[in-house]
């Protein structure tokens, strides 16, 4: 029940006032996950890896595609979780945030496992391609950006280009 009457609180902690709770600002601003960045890129990353699947694994039979979609959309669900949580419990938050960021060493596991068992590589760190890679997802964010290469890009490019954001994903 809400006090009807003015009443002050300190830290957002609850305040008993003639026998009422009174809910000052106990619940701290929360949600709003679909602006943040890192959320935006972990649906670029779950988009990404459904589009994958869906050209480059088998249909079924593969409990890789499974794994890897369920992984980049854990990763997504969590982050928004997290968001949403974050009103009333910072730990519940952190550990949201920290399952997301998990998920994603997982998907980047299967990436890094799909380029060697067809051999192909990680991009060299040093390399034009990587560095044109990184400086595209540090200022895309958006799956409409990212959204064309997964229709013609070989592969080895759409492995390497999801290895690039879902590393810039995990340090936001």
């Amino acid at each position: 029940m809400i006090a009807t009457y003015s009443h002050t609180s300190l830290n957002g902690f609850l305040y008993f006032f003639k026998g009422v709770v009174c809910m000052g600002d106990i619940i701290l601003p929360h949600g709003g996950f679909r602006h943040l960045v890192v959320y935006k890129k972990s649906d670029v990353i779950y988009q990404g890896t459904v589009a994958f699947c869906r050209r480059f694994l088998p249909a079924h039979g593969d409990r890789t595609v499974d794994q890897m979609t369920q992984a980049a959309r854990s990763c997504k669900q969590n982050i928004a979780e997290g968001s949403a949580a974050s009103g009333t419990s910072k730990e519940t938050e952190i550990k949201l945030t920290n399952v997301a960021r998990a998920t994603l060493d997982e998907l980047l596991e299967d990436y890094l496992d799909y380029l060697k068992s067809h051999g192909a590589a990680e991009w060299p760190a040093t390399s034009e391609k990587k560095t044109a890679a990184r400086d595209f997802a540090k200022s895309h964010a958006d799956w409409k950006d990212w959204e064309k290469f997964f229709v013609s890009r070989p592969a080895e490019t759409l492995c390497n280009l999801m290895i690039v954001v879902i590393q810039q994903t995990k340090y936001l």
